[in-house]
């Protein structure tokens, strides 16, 4: 079987891991975390960075530090990761859904003004696949309206928009390191802290509402709760592990969009036959290879296709079930208006396997040709 992923190790990662131990210091906060944050605050351009254990943490600090209240209302795609609005749920706000943009998959940074009311606190753009959002756009609408903007960038390390990272364009941005993800740790995040007004505050509720790293600096002479918070940062064995991968993120990048291309080249005739969608990358955006999908007419055809891949020992997958039609976001969220391009796009994107060290591809391309061929 042909996996859908493989995460990937630079060959560095256990002798990190290994001066970790030998530290004799593998709580959080420690020297792999901190040279972590700096390779990132380097990196990014953000004011301050918090590792984090995951980025559903650092979205979760980010409803803290904005002040989140009940009844405040926070607009977000439907056509993302649960974290995206759980993090807000969880301090009691409303999810306002917007649909997406066709060629990108993003929020349609069209619809975002009439989705604001006088209860909207934050605009939270998601940078499907590593393809930058509108953020010009987007912060215009915010400051015209005093709001805040979060950037989940949890697909987005090592892309650029305009020529600038992905990340450091709102007020906070939200990475992830899933071993899913480009550069990895498992499990593992970042907030970044774009407004140094929110940095200190940060630091405090990352440390479970404490000034200890305060006290570790000599700015306090007491070490205590001062802040609600939680433990949100990351073991040093994760943060040694990586470092590794921060330090080759330029090789893996390279990697991976070499296969994203030839997917890209691949997949062309098959799109001018009318048969596929492949990705749409717009001009200012530089994207980081993070995923390659296809679009295809409809689900029966995605489930056909996805059945006939795996027949053939092909692992893929699809993304998402669009929050507004789950559960919980029918019982927490509301939408501002229908979203037919999310719930079109859930029903007929399917993800191919993508890894660094990927050499099946035009196997990929091979099969998904054979299979339009059989069906026609």
């Amino acid at each position: 079987m042909i996996p859908f992923n493989k995460p990937y190790m630079t060959g560095q990662e256990l002798e990190y891991i290994r001066q970790a131990h030998e530290r004799g210091a593998l709580a959080g906060s420690g020297h792999f975390t901190r040279l972590c944050e700096a390779w990132l605050e380097k990196r990014i351009g953000s004011c301050k960075v918090n590792l984090t254990h995951s980025c559903t943490a650092a979205l979760e600090m980010v409803a803290i530090l904005a002040d989140i209240q009940p009844g405040d209302e926070v607009i977000l795609p439907s056509y993302t990761f649960v974290s995206t609005a759980n993090a807000f749920v969880l301090r009691g706000a409303t999810p306002v859904f917007v649909d997406i943009r066709q060629d990108t998959l993003n929020i349609d940074e069209q619809l975002i003004e009439g989705a604001i009311t006088e209860k909207t606190k934050i605009i939270v753009p998601v940078h499907y696949a590593g393809v930058g959002c509108e953020m010009e756009v987007i912060n215009l609408i915010a400051q015209q309206y005093n709001l805040l903007v979060v950037e989940d960038a949890a697909q987005g390390l090592m892309a650029e928009y305009k020529g600038h990272p992905l990340g450091p364009w709102g007020d906070f941005g939200t990475v992830s390191f899933h071993e899913t993800k480009n550069v990895i740790s498992g499990e593992g995040g970042a907030l970044l802290v774009n407004n140094p007004d929110y940095a200190a505050r940060a630091e405090i509720i990352w440390e479970k509402g404490t000034n200890r790293s305060q006290f570790f600096r000599g700015q306090v002479d007491k070490y205590s709760w001062v802040d609600i918070g939680s433990s949100y940062l990351p073991g040093e064995i994760i943060a040694a592990f990586l470092l590794a991968q921060l330090e080759s993120a330029d090789e893996i990048t390279k990697k991976r969009l070499a296969i994203w291309d030839q997917y890209h080249e691949g997949f062309a005739a098959l799109e001018a036959r009318g048969l596929v969608r492949r990705p749409i990358i717009p001009e200012e955006s530089q994207h980081n290879a993070h995923m390659y999908y296809l679009l295809v007419e409809n689900l029966a055809v995605r489930t056909a296709l996805m059945q006939y891949l795996k027949e053939n020992e092909v692992h893929t997958v699809f993304h998402y079930v669009p929050l507004h039609s789950s559960p919980a976001g029918r019982r927490y969220g509301r939408i501002s208006r229908e979203l037919p391009v999310t719930d079109s796009v859930s029903d007929s994107l399917l993800r191919l396997p993508l890894f660094v060290g990927f050499e099946d591809a035009p196997k990929v391309i091979d099969l998904v040709y054979k299979f339009f061929a059989l069906k026609s």
